[in-house]
């Protein structure tokens, strides 16, 4: 992360990262394939800290504050690596595949936000919640990134819309994942009604 706070990502080479490590290169190797495997090692250690620094007297709180909550959690893990964050996101505006990888990660990550918040993140419905917050969240970390206000009361402001705005994907996600459950119920009925005729002959 010290190395990505001063330079890009495409420019840092595992044997950059080893020496800065102070280790060997064959030991690096024995655990990580890449600086991408890094990174993503370093996100699961983060996903860590904040699931362990859950607060029980949130439990009574509605959705929304649980997960701001948490959020804001991850924000507070995150700040030793703000200038990191920064080179990480500028240079996936600059390659889609990078993009795409750290997608991938974020989505992973926010499953578990999600479901630190006591908000279910399994199945397909959970997939496209967990997608959705990563969306969000990337949006608010580009806020927090230039937010240099001790209270971070821009990131906090960008985080509520988020999450009003996430409230409102949720109603519509609810709305047309009840679409198949409508669409079923009447084929049931014509289904019962034919059974019943058939036998009636």
């Amino acid at each position: 992360m010290t190395l990505l706070a001063e330079n890009r990502l495409e420019q840092i080479g595992l044997a950059e990262v080893a020496g800065r490590a102070g280790i060997k290169l064959s030991q690096l190797r024995a655990e990580f394939g890449s600086t991408l495997a890094i990174l993503a090692a370093h996100i699961k250690e983060i996903d860590r800290a904040v699931l362990a620094g859950g607060d029980a007297d949130m439990a009574e709180e509605p959705a929304r504050e649980r997960l701001f909550e948490v959020l804001m959690r991850r924000l507070e893990a995150l700040a030793p690596y703000k200038e990191a964050i920064r080179s990480i996101m500028y240079s996936a505006r600059r390659n889609p595949g990078l993009a795409f990888a750290l997608n991938a990660m974020a989505m992973r990550s926010q499953h578990w936000m999600l479901e630190a918040a006591g908000i279910r993140a399994s199945g397909p419905r959970g997939v496209l919640r967990a997608q959705g917050a990563a969306l969000m969240f990337g949006r608010v970390l580009s806020v927090w990134v230039d937010d240099e206000e001790q209270g971070l009361d821009r990131t906090m402001a960008a985080l509520g819309r988020g999450l009003n705005s996430a409230e409102r994907w949720a109603g519509f996600l609810d709305d047309l994942c009840a679409i198949p459950c409508m669409l079923r119920g009447p084929r049931r009925r014509r289904r019962r009604m034919r059974d019943a005729e058939a036998g009636a002959a």
